[in-house]
Parts: structure tokens; C-alpha cells; sequence
């Protein structure tokens, strides 16, 4: 396997802050160690005195020369947002995108992944574990990267949204890039550059499963994750695109359950089961094991295998007009109409006193009912008191799980590491039917 450079987006600005920590060459001469800063000015790259339509900083090693971006968000529309400086190994390209400067970096995959398993979780975490994520981000990067080659080739625009009368639906996936492969956020993977310490055990990890993806019928597996299923994993083609994916599908987060019980499309049956706290490998509190997935800004998060949110009239109808732009009035129900594998909720009915919708899928109900992302789609509504004019004063979200449930749960997979399972056997649980192969 030749290993590939990889184009990853870090941030947009109108003023793009940064220290070099070697020296770099552009434009022929050679940049000292230092800090640098690049303006936006009038739709060009203001840089070294001079106007660019862009800017590609090249380090002399890849490997080892690296640099520092300031004031780079993390957690982007996420309840964790934040600043911070970000160091990255690897050349500094500056392009201009939608009126910003975008910083991008050009990595090579393996060091992207050490880094990539550092930013997804801890960097302490148990070796079966980190091999684990390191097979699924490989792959599901490598995917991502066919998958764009793929789309550039069509003639006809990919679409990721639908509106057909009173009914909106959404998703959102990586396609949103078109002038880098992944970003550096949890939008795509979790990437934050050589600034996440990382241990002697991730580079091992990287080497020993060197090249390895999973496949399936000679393709590479698109190696969706989320933090916790909430016990029962989301087929692929009810949160993104309506492509079957195999080795995605709604199964139990469990050895001892079926695939046909629970029947969580059944609302009856999702009810019970978001309402109570069944058995799963990720339903666990042991802190030891979940250190190792949730890193410090994810602890902010105490709940998430089973949660619950309750609003006020006043603040949810207000949040949902401000997240939608669409006026519902006063919220008189918020109603399930089709649920996914796992309970999520796939199509929501919102009943207001001037509007009537459906939305869908998963993540624009989740940017709908919350400042940043509701935890999941998978819950459950209950509406307080009625006023004379029958509108409820609050309602009350039972909610199961953290993110979109597909593919490996990061919290499952490492009580699976934790009870002695090898990496083989985790990504066999949760990616039924693909293999491990060498490319």
C-alpha cells in the first residue's frame, strides 16, 4: 500500500493566525521559524506583502516539520465548542472559500491516523481498542476519498436534501467538502493534529495494523462510528443517502439478543425500550472504561446511554424557529411518524398552531430540538399540563444513546475490549459480514 496524502480542512477566518516551528519553503524562498498571519483582502490571500489566490506553505518532512493554526474551533455547533491553538505536522495550504481564508493541512494518512485516534478518544485507551478505530478510520477515510472520486465523475449534482411539500428532509455527510478530502471536526473524524498527546501504544497500534481496512465484495467499508447506540445499532440508509450498506444494519449492541426482538420500528416496542435501561455492552458507568473514550470535553456529557431534556413552551417553540427559520407558533405536539432500527426517529411530526411538518432525517431533527445536537432521534416526547386552549406547557425528550448509532459504538466497543474481545472480534460485531484485509 502506498501511503496516500491526505487534505484536511482545520478552520475558516477572515484572518488566518500561525507559528511555524521549522522552516517551511514557499514561493521559491524559504519561510524561518516564526509567526506568520494571512488576511483576506479584497478576495485574495494577503501574505508576506503580496496578494495570492492561494497559498501552499510546504514543509522540507512531512513527518516532522510541523506548524501551529490559532484560535481553531473544535466541537463546531456542538454543546463542547471551543477555541484553540492546533499544531499539525505536514504542509499549510491557504485557499480562499465562501468569503474566508480556509486553512488546510496535507498529512500523510498514517500520521492523520495517529492523530485521528488521539482526537477520538484517549490516547491511553486499551490496545485492542485503538486497533480497532485505527481498521475503521483508515477505512472509512479511504471510502470517503472514493466516494468523492466517484461523485466528481457524475454528471447530475449528488443531492443530500429533499423538500416535497410539508415534508423536509436532510442529511448531512461529507460531500459537503469539495476542496479538501475530510474536516477536522466531528462532522467528518475528530482531528486536531499532533495537539492531542498521544502515547508510545497509538504509533504501535498505527504499524501493526498498517494498510488494513475492512472490506466488503472488494469494496472498502464506509466505517461509520458514534460515541454510544443506546443498546441497538441504526441501519446506514436511515440517517444518510438510500444506499444499502450490508454491514451496516440494526442489530443489538449485545450477544444475547436477536436481530428481530426488539422490533424498535414499532412504536409501542421503541417505547419500552428507550423508557427502560436494557442490557448492552455500551449501558455501563464504570469510569475506568469510559475514560478511555470520552475525553476530557466529552466527560462535560454524564448521560448518554439513556438522557432526558425538558422544555418549556416558550423555549422550545422559540428554539425551533430559531434552528428551522420556520414560524410553527405555539408547539402542540411533537409526533414520531417512522423509526429507524435502533428507535431512532427517522420522520418527526411538528404540530404548531400556524404550521404543520415533517422533518427528517436523524440530524436535522437533532439540530431542530436543540442549540447545538440533541443527543439522538431516539426518544420518546411527554407533554405537560394543557392550557384552556389545549397547548401544552413543557415537554419532556426520553432520549437513548449519543449520535447517530451506526456502525461501531465507541462505548460498547471498548467495554468489548475491556471484557477481553480482540480487535478482530469487535469490528466482526459491529460491521456483520465485512472482513479484515491488507490494501
Amino acid at each position: 500500500m502506498t501511503e496516500p496524502q491526505i487534505s484536511v480542512g482545520i478552520m475558516s477566518a477572515p484572518e488566518i493566525k500561525f507559528s511555524l516551528f521549522d522552516t517551511y519553503n514557499f514561493d521559491g524562498s524559504v519561510l524561518n521559524k516564526g509567526e506568520y498571519s494571512a488576511t483576506l483582502t479584497d478576495g485574495r490571500i494577503g501574505f508576506n506583502g503580496k496578494l495570492y489566490n492561494q497559498v501552499l506553505i510546504e514543509a522540507n518532512d512531512i513527518h516532522t516539520n510541523y506548524f501551529e493554526l490559532k484560535d481553531a474551533v473544535i466541537g463546531i455547533n456542538f454543546h463542547w465548542e471551543r477555541k484553540e491553538d492546533q499544531q499539525f505536522q505536514g504542509h499549510l495550504k491557504l485557499i480562499v472559500e465562501n468569503d474566508m481564508i480556509t486553512a488546510i493541512n496535507l498529512v500523510s494518512l498514517e500520521d492523520y491516523l495517529v492523530s485521528v485516534i488521539s482526537s477520538e478518544m484517549s490516547a491511553t485507551s486499551s490496545e485492542e481498542l485503538l486497533k480497532a478505530h485505527s481498521v475503521i478510520s483508515r477505512s472509512w477515510l479511504l471510502a470517503q476519498v472514493e466516494k468523492n472520486k466517484l461523485l466528481e465523475k457524475k454528471d447530475k449534482n449528488y443531492q443530500t436534501s429533499f423538500e416535497n411539500g410539508n415534508e423536509i428532509v436532510r442529511w448531512w455527510d461529507r460531500e459537503d467538502h469539495t476542496h479538501f478530502d475530510v474536516c477536522a471536526d466531528d462532522h467528518c473524524q475528530r482531528y486536531q493534529g499532533i495537539t492531542k498527546q498521544s502515547t508510545p501504544l497509538v504509533s504501535d497500534v498505527i504499524k501493526q495494523t498498517y494498510g488494513q481496512v475492512m472490506m466488503y465484495k472488494n469494496s472498502i467499508c464506509d466505517t461509520r462510528f458514534s460515541k454510544c447506540c443506546g443498546g441497538f445499532m441504526e441501519t446506514f440508509e436511515n440517517v444518510w443517502e438510500p444506499t444499502p450498506h450490508p454491514y451496516l444494519v440494526g442489530k443489538a449492541d449485545s450477544k444475547n439478543i436477536s436481530l428481530e426482538k426488539p422490533d424498535l420500528t414499532d412504536e409501542d416496542e421503541a417505547i419500552d425500550w428507550i423508557k427502560s435501561s436494557p442490557a448492552a455492552f455500551c449501558n455501563t458507568k464504570e469510569a475506568r472504561v469510559l475514560k478511555q473514550v470520552l475525553n476530557d470535553y466529552d466527560q462535560e456529557t454524564s448521560d448518554f446511554y439513556r438522557w432526558t431534556v425538558t422544555y418549556t413552551q416558550e423555549e422550545l417553540s422559540a428554539l425551533i424557529l430559531k434552528r428551522s427559520g420556520i414560524d410553527y407558533g405555539d408547539i402542540l405536539e411533537l409526533t414520531p411518524i417512522e423509526r429507524g432500527t435502533s428507535g431512532r426517529i427517522k420522520r418527526l411530526k411538528i404540530v404548531g398552531t400556524e404550521q404543520v411538518k415533517i422533518i427528517g432525517k436523524e440530524l436535522e431533527i437533532r439540530r431542530t430540538l436543540s442549540e447545538s445536537h440533541l443527543y439522538s432521534s431516539a426518544f420518546v416526547v411527554e407533554t405537560a399540563e394543557e392550557n384552556d386552549e389545549g397547548i401544552p406547557s413543557a415537554f419532556t425528550l426520553h432520549g437513548a444513546g449519543w449520535g447517530h448509532g451506526v456502525g461501531l459504538c465507541q462505548i460498547g466497543a471498548a467495554v468489548m475490549a475491556d471484557k477481553g474481545y480482540e480487535y478482530e472480534d469487535i469490528l466482526g460485531h459491529y460491521f456483520p459480514g465485512a472482513t479484515i484485509e491488507n490494501r
